[in-house]
């Protein structure tokens, strides 16, 4: 039985970043909204109350319901989390005189299991307008900062403790001993989830969920939909059929370079020529969201139109990773949706298949764990994230074969030179983009009227946020170059120096 932390979202920006310390610690954790709380089972050990961009003292304050939890269960709230149990249990909290946010320094007032073997003193990260002044009957301060006494309290009578400040930010010194100290001895939780053993019990969920069923995979080449083959493949064999469709919104040879890295896999794929298809579907279309649910309807229609070829399929396995669910839904109710993504939302009720998606609670660098331990192939295992919409997002406006033609030639020399410069495993995502700007420029003796291209790279753990890339000037400048000699069209490269947030890491 695999043990589990719940972590409970009031919206915080930082929800996600507790699943991943967890996780790190080798316990696997579940985000669930605060206002949709599973009846917990014998596998949860412990339940984190999140952070959230509300104040407990607002009059439509999210309001949990922890009847099933409270006194039975650990609990360790933060931020909010610490301040709704302070005053939901008769303590006080109150406007902080002044906005209680960036580095403070963290003190131990006494021995307790929460702090045990923590420093005397560290740095931690506030992020907070309100603030806990008097403690509700029962509690009391196990931490303190200058500004704030009641930084960490406990209940004497519950297992039950809060903070005021986040442990889950790498701006907390003290956060991963202290989230540990919660989770492996508080909690009492083994730290034993691995990617193998992800891999063991996900295998052993899937051939009991699956049975003899038939399931239809969409293969795009990356590191998701791979992991995901390799996992179905090795729980139902010769049950699992792989479709790799040709957009034509690619990198430039994708097409070919991917059917020839699933050889020798045992997989099943069928390659389907849809590219028409697409450059139809998305004649004309310019908004970003439109052209999303374009590619994304397209490619529903041909996973049916080749299901129906297969006798018995009950199934349509997607690589959906964390990342995508997050981005596409209110997982946590005041979060926002960013982006639609053609792998979440369900299938048209026509369809008539179940949905199975065995990564779906992943972020990426964990599937990439995973997929190292199903023995992946390296050259797909460190392959950059690249959008389910493909091309058609960094063609900024209307969508033409010639304009993604255009798009591929300067791609592919951008990826090519991050290769031979040894930094295309140092980054996250790269990718070039062509926009709707036309600027003036001179090639030798004649004016030019060309496009512009700009080239994004970021580094990041997850996707979830994201810091763009510090590339060498000398570096920039022989792609600049190379663009603008060799694709025709383009006399113009900028280089993208937006982090997430504010921008998302595609375009559109």
């Amino acid at each position: 039985m695999t043990e589990k932390i719940l972590i409970l979202d009031f919206g915080s920006q930082y929800t996600q970043l507790i699943a991943r310390r967890v996780r790190e610690i080798g316990v696997y954790s579940e985000i669930h909204p605060f206002n949709r709380i599973p009846a917990p089972d014998e596998s949860v050990r412990g339940v984190i109350l999140s952070g959230s961009p509300a104040s407990v003292r607002d009059a439509d304050a999210p309001q949990p319901e922890l009847g099933a939890i409270r006194g039975k269960l650990p609990i360790l709230g933060i931020c909010y989390g610490a301040q709704w149990l302070a005053q939901s249990g008769g303590g006080s909290v109150e406007k902080s005189d002044t906005r209680e946010y960036g580095r403070a320094i963290f003190s131990v007032r006494e021995d307790d299991p929460l702090t045990c073997g923590l420093t005397e003193q560290s740095v931690v990260w506030m992020s907070h307008g309100d603030t806990i002044t008097r403690l509700p009957a029962g509690a009391r301060v196990i931490g303190s900062t200058d500004s704030v006494h009641n930084a960490a309290y406990r209940f004497v009578d519950e297992p039950t403790w809060a903070i005021q400040f986040h442990p889950e930010v790498h701006h907390s010194e003290c956060g991963t001993a202290l989230l540990r100290n919660f989770v492996l001895g508080i909690c009492g939780c083994r730290g034993d989830w691995t990617a193998e053993s992800f891999v063991e019990s996900t295998v052993a969920q899937l051939r009991s969920r699956l049975g003899d069923d038939k399931v239809i995979l969409g293969l795009s080449g990356g590191v998701d939909s791979s992991v995901a083959a390799l996992l179905l493949h090795r729980a139902i064999g010769s049950r699992l059929h792989c479709i790799f469709v040709d957009s034509g919104l690619l990198r430039k040879g994708e097409y070919g370079e991917v059917l020839s890295s699933y050889e020798g896999m045992g997989l099943n794929v069928i390659a389907v020529d849809a590219h028409e298809r697409f450059f139809a579907d998305l004649a004309g279309v310019t908004d970003p969201e439109s052209k999303r649910k374009r590619v994304g309807k397209a490619f529903v229609d041909v996973f049916d139109s080749e299901a129906r070829k297969l006798s018995d399929v009950r199934w349509l396995a997607q690589g959906t990773i964390y990342p995508d669910v997050i981005e596409s839904s209110c997982v946590g109710g005041p979060s926002a949706t960013i982006k639609s993504h053609h792998n979440v939302g369900g299938l048209p009720k026509e369809m008539n298949l179940k949905v199975v998606e065995p990564l779906r609670l992943l972020f990426k660098d964990e599937v990439r764990k995973v997929g190292a331990a199903l023995g992946l192939d390296p050259k797909i295992l460190g392959r950059h994230p690249f959008p389910g919409p493909g091309l058609s997002i960094r063609v900024l406006g209307e969508v033409t074969p010639e304009k993604v033609a255009i798009a591929q030639e300067a791609d592919a020399i951008f990826i090519g030179k991050l290769r031979e410069w040894g930094l295309y495993d140092k980054i996250w995502q790269a990718g070039t983009i062509l926009l709707p700007v036309q600027s003036v420029g001179v090639m030798g003796d004649e004016r030019t009227y060309e496009r512009t291209a700009a080239l994004r790279a970021v580094t990041s753990v997850d996707g979830m946020t994201a810091d763009w890339a510090r590339l060498p000037y000398d570096f920039l400048a022989e792609v600049s170059n190379e663009i603008i000699r060799k694709v025709k069209g383009i006399n113009r490269v900028v280089y993208d120096i937006c982090s997430k947030p504010p921008a998302t890491i595609e375009w559109e």
